[in-house]
């Protein structure tokens, strides 16, 4: 059972769903038992004080979460992330690639992993941040 509470708007509850289905139904892909899933029930939660998230671009981000916590791999904590994902695993294209990338640069962040449709986006980014961090981009998701 996945259950989605806090601050998060339908859209982004979309987006952990889809992430749950693509990880649920690639399991064994993704190195999981199948059967884990008809024994856990999972509990997203946006806690109240944080920002408030309404655009579809967290999708890849829950699904590396999800498999984190069922293979008990932990992700790269200097890693930024962003894009949605389809039940089939493509990475769709977001919204605010400047906005994003810089919020994660100011955060120290040098590592960032984008879909590959926004790489034309790329020209809004002012070049010390391009310089500084490395780009790596998404099409499908296959493992983190």
């Amino acid at each position: 059972m996945l259950l989605i509470t806090g601050q998060l708007g339908d859209v982004m509850q979309e987006s952990a769903q889809a992430a749950m289905s693509y990880t649920r139904s690639n399991a064994k892909k993704l190195g999981l038992d199948p059967r884990v899933f008809e024994k856990t029930d999972i509990h997203i939660h946006a806690p109240e004080g944080g920002v408030p998230k309404d655009g579809p671009s967290a999708g890849v981000t829950i699904a590396a979460a999800l498999v984190s916590a069922f293979t008990h791999r932990p992700v790269r904590r200097d890693v930024a992330m962003t894009g949605e994902i389809t039940l089939r695993g493509r990475v769709l294209p977001i919204g605010g690639l400047k906005e994003k990338v810089l919020a994660a640069h100011r955060a120290g962040l040098k590592t960032m992993i984008l879909p590959k449709k926004n790489k034309k986006d790329m020209v809004e980014i002012p070049s010390a941040s391009r310089r500084i961090c490395s780009f790596c981009w998404w099409i499908m998701w296959t493992r983190f």
